[in-house]
């Protein structure tokens, strides 16, 4: 198959998702197992000489009229078609009884996620000043791996995907401390930085259960990752409020519980919420899905009214981008956060929905980014021209480059949606095949960079 006849399938598939998601008697479960009967029967088709489209009307015909499908299935589990349109509030009786089966699992892995901060205590390595640099390059070993495991053990993974998973954290471990990197080396920041972001990619191995091939799992796993990022929020504002009663009423006794606080509730509370978060997630579904898009649509028009008052402002002023290194954090920051929404918005949109003005807020906010992205390059190379290449120079330039590339395709695949010219597929496949430059640019920060600079 061509990539233009892809496309078109993929776009159709889409839209038959789509109308069978908005059957009550069918679940998620229950589309993703029609879809996966759809498309081994159009493959069954195009290998016997059908055209992508011809096999795709077929195949939806050969499954039969999804009224009768939906009527099967509402016999089958009358039960649970009851309960949703009697009691929405109350949740499957499988859902309840796999949310039990992975409870103690979850409890588990958060617990040896809290407790692997502490083991390098037992050999001489505190949270103390001396020691913050140790921490600080191995924070995401603490929990990440505890995390992948939970996940390996849900997805049900195999022995190879289980190896890969090991030996990708076996790499990130070595990378962060086999290297002579110094406290207050560019190197060292660099590795702090981008380890994070290599080693949740590699979760994201895990969440798809080794199925990185597939677009709709890595989707997936984009949702997954914008909900992860909300309960961790609300968990670390609960936490924030527990540390302050904690050690408010202690002191009220005459008790210091600074030190447990610092040395126990705070670094084994962040990394067991790692997990914990990424439980509700997978047991709180239809909630997240309510909020999450909210947050989008509130947050997306303030920050395109941001970045056009800036550019706004640039131009007034004709004042150029200071390159200095919290600057250009504060740039990649903001560019990362509209990647997000990006990201976050086309994984909760539903595909075969006509553009509309939220559509075209969304390519504003991305041609905003873009244009400031620009900005920022010709900063930064004026900065490199002048004095030379350094760590953080270099790698603030790849990343630009890395984030420019990708709002580039994808203000031009926005315009093509909302002019009514491409199919909003082709912008969710790009998103999700990005990702793989994303995991392959925070391994080399990693891994090249303090080889290149000579772990300056």
């Amino acid at each position: 198959m061509t990539l233009d006849s892809d496309s078109d399938l993929e776009g159709q598939i889409a839209q038959w998702r789509a109308y069978t998601r908005r059957r009550r008697e069918l679940h998620h479960a229950d589309t993703e197992e029609l879809e996966d009967h759809l498309r081994s029967r159009i493959t069954e088709l195009t290998e016997a000489g059908l055209r992508t489209d011809e096999a795709f009307l077929i195949a939806v015909k050969r499954m039969g009229s999804l009224d009768e499908l939906s009527r099967e299935f509402a016999r089958e589990h009358s039960e649970r078609l009851w309960k949703q349109l009697v009691l929405p509030g109350e949740p499957d009786a499988p859902v309840a009884a796999r949310t039990r089966r992975e409870l103690p699992v979850m409890v588990l892995c958060a617990a040896l996620a809290a407790l692997a901060i502490k083991v390098p205590s037992w050999f001489g390595l505190d949270l103390a000043d001396e020691d913050t640099a140790f921490y600080a390059r191995n924070l995401s070993l603490f929990a990440l791996p505890a995390l992948a495991a939970y996940f390996a053990w849900q997805r049900r993974v195999g022995v190879r995907v289980v190896g890969a998973l090991a030996a990708l954290f076996a790499l990130g471990a070595v990378a962060a401390n086999a290297y002579p990197l110094a406290g207050d080396s560019q190197s060292f920041g660099l590795t702090a930085i981008h380890l994070p972001l290599a080693l949740w990619l590699v979760v994201g191995v895990a969440y798809v259960g080794g199925d990185w091939r597939s677009e709709r799992r890595r989707m997936d796993f984009i949702r997954f990752t914008g909900e992860w990022v909300i309960y961790f929020s609300l968990l670390a504002l609960g936490g924030g409020v527990l540390t302050a009663f904690t050690a408010g009423t202690f002191r009220a006794i005459g008790i210091d519980a600074e030190g447990f606080i610092s040395s126990w509730l705070l670094p084994c509370g962040g990394m067991a919420a790692v997990v914990v978060s990424a439980w509700l997630v997978e047991a709180k579904q239809s909630v997240i899905e309510n909020m999450a898009p909210v947050l989008t649509r509130v947050f997306t028009p303030l920050f395109a009214a941001t970045l056009l008052a800036f550019l706004v402002a640039v131009a007034w002023t004709t004042t150029g981008i200071d390159v200095e290194r919290d600057v250009l954090i504060l740039f990649d920051l903001l560019l990362v956060v509209v990647l997000g929404l990006l990201l976050y918005a086309i994984s909760a949109r539903d595909a075969v929905a006509r553009p509309g003005l939220f559509d075209r807020l969304q390519l504003a906010l991305v041609v905003s980014a873009l244009v400031i992205d620009v900005l920022v390059l010709v900063a930064i190379t004026g900065r490199i021209t002048e004095w030379g290449f350094s760590p953080n120079k270099t790698a603030a330039l790849g990343e630009n480059i890395v984030l420019l590339t990708n709002l580039a395709w994808s203000a031009w695949l926005f315009l093509g949606f909302v002019r009514g010219r491409t199919p909003f597929a082709r912008l969710e496949r790009w998103q999700t095949r990005y990702l793989a430059v994303y995991a392959g640019w925070a391994w080399v920060v990693v891994l090249a960079f303090p080889l290149v600079f000579d772990f300056a």
